[in-house]
């Protein structure tokens, strides 16, 4: 109570401030909240439901825009409420949809990895984002994704600042229901509830992780910065504590550990804003596990120029290094995906935190 409390009080005293570089109105929680399109291309899409090959279809669970949610669900035959498993939450990247999950290779070791339950196995969960407005350049500034732009991931749910209310996240509080719903099916181990993610997914993974402190753990592939990256014109700041200006933002579970695997050469220079993102990590008290993939998946140490230098992501970009960035991005490193779920495997939660 005294840590919301002083959180309340710090962010009273924050005005709403005028980003001087792109004129955009920045508020305590970063940009507006992401606009829905619901026209043109956006009218097939956004009424899109997942087919979840092989797994279940959850939904349709209306959120408090009126925008209909949807998730896969894949549980192996081994759950019940007398075993209960670790559950996974994957959030697909940006255009993609929550059948993505076909291309990781996750789905098929539910019922053989070992994450620590009381046998192998792990629950799947892989919600559907929404068609909105993005803070990303070219075909990708609409599409099928998450608002990782509007930071109001107060675990608490409204936050009301200077007799202005902030609305809870949107996808948050639909990640929230589709967790919550699994929870009480009596199947899931609560000190194992990890997130996954994919590009944008990944942005959205890690920004989730960081502010639910029933989360336990994240491994993500190939993420920009969810706190700033190329065209945002209210990039922030986390920290552990009350913000002093619009510049901050308070996270409420800043030593989740985290895992990032990430592209020497990766689309758009976020091999370099990754690079940020750690530095944020290690200032905010815990070193990230940070992973950079050279040639044929082998660890390297530094990222390729060639391929982005500026830590917004927004660098020159050579016309190789874009062609070699998106292939990198497009595919997903399944031969790691025995090295991230033994990272989850190894940091469960030390108490069962309460959930909305």
């Amino acid at each position: 109570m005294k840590a919301f409390a002083s959180t309340v009080i710090g962010l009273l005293a924050i005005a709403i401030s005028i980003n001087a570089a792109g004129g955009a109105q920045c508020g305590p929680f970063g940009d507006a909240p992401a606009e829905v399109n619901h026209g043109g291309y956006a009218s097939f899409v956004s009424s899109h439901n997942p087919i979840c090959f092989g797994g279940t279809v959850l939904g349709p669970w209306t959120d408090s825009d009126g925008t209909q949610r949807n998730a896969c669900l894949y549980t192996p035959a081994g759950a019940s409420k007398e075993n209960p498993l670790p559950l996974i939450i994957f959030l697909h990247g940006s255009i993609a949809t929550a059948d993505s999950i076909r291309l990781t290779g996750l789905f098929t070791l539910i019922d053989k990895a070992d994450l620590g339950g009381q046998k192998p196995g792990f629950i799947l969960l892989a919600p559907e984002g929404r068609y909105t407005s993005h803070f990303y350049p070219g075909l990708d500034s609409n599409g099928l994704g998450w608002d990782n732009w509007y930071r109001q991931l107060n675990p608490a749910g409204d936050v009301t600042i200077a007799g202005t209310v902030y609305h809870e996240n949107q996808d948050a509080a639909a990640i929230d229901h589709f967790v919550n719903e699994n929870v009480a099916s009596g199947k899931v181990d609560r000190n194992r509830i990890y997130v996954m993610g994919w590009s944008n997914g990944a942005a959205m993974a890690m920004l989730y992780a960081l502010n639910r402190p029933w989360i336990a753990a994240g491994a993500v592939y190939s993420a920009p910065d969810p706190f700033g990256a190329f065209n945002d014109p209210c990039a922030q700041t986390p920290v552990a504590t009350a913000p002093n200006s619009v510049a901050q933002l308070q996270v409420f579970n800043p030593h989740v550990p985290l895992i990032h695997v990430r592209n020497s050469c990766d689309i758009g220079g976020i091999c370099p804003n990754g690079n940020r993102f750690a530095k944020q990590m290690s200032i905010l008290g815990d070193s990230i596990e940070d992973i950079i993939l050279g040639p044929l998946d082998k660890q390297v140490s530094s990222c390729d120029d060639a391929c982005g230098s500026d830590e917004n992501g927004d660098g020159q970009v050579t016309s190789v290094g874009s062609l070699r960035g998106a292939a990198h991005h497009l595919r997903w490193p399944s031969d790691w995906n025995r090295s991230m779920l033994a990272f989850l495997k190894e940091h469960p939660l030390r108490s069962v935190a309460p959930r909305p």
